[in-house]
């Protein structure tokens, strides 16, 4: 007998201003059993260094996400007709402790991968990217990483802090939670103090693709190159929405001009399809930054496009 599958609420059932606030008015659930996949919200903005308020993120990417379909018109993909999706809310972070935030991160994800659940995450500052990633190596081991950002968020420390919204993926190098002949970085700019802000991560192995190099480009052929690389290897993508150049999404804390448009962001999410993906985030959208929900709406449907490819969503 086939479960019931969980569905967004529609438009004509209750007005899309009405009805509770989740991600795309899916149901919400308390735990992560019976789900193949799962909205998470991490409101942290406690790592960030200059404009704060993306605590506010997960909130205002839900309120924005009520307006989406549950078909993807342009990709054929239909999530909902064979995963088991709900929101599980939000982890109860230590606002006062960044530290101690980082920890309670890692057990609540823990807990949704122990269920096979699939999380896509909603933030908060990409900080959060580093307690994810230590729970998803603890079930998949070392993943292939797919990082979309203005900046590569390599520092070895910020302020003296070994963690921060600028050193996760330094700290992820360390901790041996990557494959790191299988990260791409795409869409880094913008000025730093060194070279070595691009170069360390180019030693390590790592791939870049700086935003000016692919200006007024298609995505799609860099895309087919990260999906010959990474193969069937567990695949995580971490996507901060300073990605993208603020002229779309000015509501984040470290916003760089030349950034990469929408129609690039949605190549790179759509040509995820057939990675082996076990994990997502759209992080740094800060809603008192962008009150016309803008920068909001944009992640909220980014998001959506992260569930359309993940493995066993059917395209008609």
């Amino acid at each position: 007998m086939s479960r019931p599958l969980n569905q967004p609420l529609g438009g004509n059932e209750m007005p899309r201003f009405g009805g509770l606030a989740s991600m795309m008015r899916l149901p919400v659930a308390t735990h992560a059993a019976g789900l193949d996949a799962a909205f998470i919200g991490v409101p942290l903005d406690i790592g960030a260094s200059n404009r704060a308020g993306a605590r506010f993120g997960p909130r205002q990417i839900r309120a924005e996400s009520s307006l989406i379909r549950p078909y993807n018109m342009a990709t054929g993909a239909a999530p909902f007709d064979a995963l088991q999706v709900a929101d599980l809310g939000d982890v109860p972070i230590n606002t006062y402790s960044l530290e101690k935030s980082v920890g309670i991160i890692t057990d609540f994800y823990r807990e949704v991968l122990g269920h096979g659940c699939v999380p896509l995450t909603l933030g908060g500052d990409h900080t959060i990217a580093l307690p994810i990633l230590r729970a998803v190596a603890e079930r998949h081991g070392p993943v292939a990483l797919i990082h979309v950002d203005a900046h590569a968020d390599v520092n070895d420390e910020m302020f003296g802090e070994r963690i921060a919204h600028g050193t996760p993926f330094r700290r992820a190098v360390e901790e041996g939670l990557l494959q790191t002949n299988k990260v791409w970085q795409i869409g880094l700019r913008g000025s730093g103090y060194a070279a070595d802000d691009f170069d360390w991560p180019r030693r390590q192995g790592f791939t870049i693709i700086p935003a000016h190099e692919v200006w007024w480009q298609s995505l799609a052929p860099i895309m087919d190159k990260v999906r010959a690389v990474i193969g069937d290897a567990p695949c995580y993508l971490s996507f901060d929405i300073d990605g993208i150049d603020p002229s779309f999404a000015g509501g984040t804390g470290t916003p760089e001009i030349g950034g990469l448009s929408v129609p690039q962001a949605l190549e790179i999410i759509r040509g995820c399809r057939g990675l082996n993906l076990v994990g997502a985030d759209l992080v740094e959208v800060s809603p008192p930054y962008d009150p016309s929900g803008n920068t909001a709406l944009l992640g909220a449907n980014l998001l959506y496009e992260m569930l359309c490819v993940l493995p066993g969503v059917p395209v008609r």
